[in-house]
């Protein structure tokens, strides 16, 4: 039997915006904001709304380079 672990369970696919803020290190706040500003797409599954963590992850995290 595998057991996944709670961070292995939610990269992929759709996950609530809680979670999405706890894998990142920032606020529920900040996802929302840039849902509405059209940086990150939100899905609407009913009445909840969920991001992709993948393409998340594609849109906020910026690799600094560095000097070499």
């Amino acid at each position: 039997m595998t057991v996944r672990t709670r961070s292995e369970e939610h990269d992929t696919g759709l996950v609530s915006l809680a979670i999405a803020a706890e894998s990142l290190g920032l606020s529920v706040k900040t996802i929302r904001r840039r849902i509405s500003d059209g940086t990150v797409r939100g899905y609407r599954v009913g009445r909840l709304i969920r991001v992709d963590l993948v393409e998340l992850r594609r849109s906020l995290v910026v690799e600094i380079p560095t000097a070499g």
